[in-house]
């Protein structure tokens, strides 16, 4: 994480002061997040033989993992992250479940707003990977448990009144959506009646709309947009016509090895853009979850009464040191303040 773009360190290195403060006071900052909870579950066993039932492999079972996923990898990094950390979503009445709820209140994390429904599963995405004696594990196959369908009405009311009992009550709102239903027109207007609610959305930006601050990847503003984002000009055009169709006042479209991009609209109708180029271009090993990481830095700076540009800062370096590990991560403030020292070459 050196190769940083030189007309943009000498910034880093007068705003490091703040940040360092900034991170210092994530523990203070109280986050309601509203999100489709997944549990991620990694399967690894050895190769024994074949089955002699069917030509598949039998595996010798060696050990599970089990992490939050989706919306619960919001929750994760923000809790690992220090902040005060309440969730809102739904979950099945089965054993996934309660992994997810106990992962969470080992972190210190509130499950009170974390409701079960009986006809649905939890979202559980199983991944199952075998290794020979002396070769490298591979992923055989994945198993997803989820509905198709939308949790039943008096289930999305009492989400939408427990966020409207938190709402007076915490610094900042997350919308992590995955598409898996929990984000439904009541509880959405419920949510972002908070004047800090951040949204990280895949599609149908619109349904949020008012929401303060969006952030799309490049593939998902373009979907948004309706056109390819391959020029500055594109880009800048972008960044306009997403703040309009939001309604937001920031956009940060996250742009892989490219940085980031902000997009800053004032109290007095002007438009501001900032580019924060990626801090590491080259460590990088998978990007599962770093939106996540993102969006968790961002929201304790901003719950602090951070600017825009520290708060997008704070989320890039996050996401710089998640995506240096396999599989979805997090991250803590003393690695976040070890690389900043890094970055800016003390």
């Amino acid at each position: 994480m050196t190769d940083l773009d030189q007309e943009f360190l000498p910034h880093l290195q007068q705003a490091t002061p703040r940040l360092l403060e900034l991170m210092n006071k994530f523990s203070q900052v109280r986050v309601l997040v509203v999100g489709d909870l997944t549990l991620d579950e990694f399967l690894t066993g050895q190769v024994e033989r074949l089955s002699r039932e069917a030509p598949v492999l039998i595996l010798r079972h060696e050990h599970t993992q089990q992490i939050p996923g989706g919306g619960a990898n919001a929750v994760y990094n923000l809790a690992k992250l220090n902040g005060q950390v309440r969730v809102a979503g739904l979950v099945g009445e089965d054993i996934q479940g309660q992994v997810l709820s106990n992962i969470f209140q080992q972190a210190g994390v509130d499950v009170a707003g974390i409701l079960a429904e009986g006809d649905r599963p939890t979202v559980t995405k199983t991944r199952i990977s075998g290794h020979a004696r002396q070769s490298v594990t591979q992923q055989i196959v994945r198993v997803d448990r989820k509905s198709d369908d939308l949790p039943n009405i008096n289930l999305q009311l009492q989400l939408a009144e427990y966020i409207k009992q938190q709402i007076a009550q915490v610094d900042a709102v997350v919308c992590s959506d995955y598409g898996d239903g929990v984000l439904t027109a009541p509880v959405i207007q419920a949510a972002i009646a908070h004047k800090l609610t951040i949204v990280d959305t895949q599609k149908d930006l619109d349904r949020f709309a008012g929401a303060t601050l969006f952030t799309p990847n490049l593939p998902e503003a373009e979907q948004s947009v309706g056109y390819a984002i391959n020029s500055a000009d594109q880009l800048s055009k972008a960044g306009r016509d997403l703040l309009k169709l939001t309604q937001a006042q920031l956009i940060l479209i996250t742009r892989g090895d490219e940085g980031m991009s902000l997009f800053n609209h004032s109290i007095n109708g002007q438009i501001t853009e900032q580019h924060i180029p990626a801090f590491n271009r080259t460590d990088v090993y998978d990007v599962t979850g770093a939106g996540d990481t993102v969006v968790a830095g961002m929201t304790l700076a901003l719950g602090l009464g951070a600017s825009a540009w520290e708060a997008a800062v704070l989320g890039n370096l996050a996401a710089s040191i998640v995506v240096r590990h396999f599989g979805t991560a997090t991250t803590n403030i003393t690695e976040m303040q070890t690389a900043l020292h890094t970055l800016i070459g003390n």
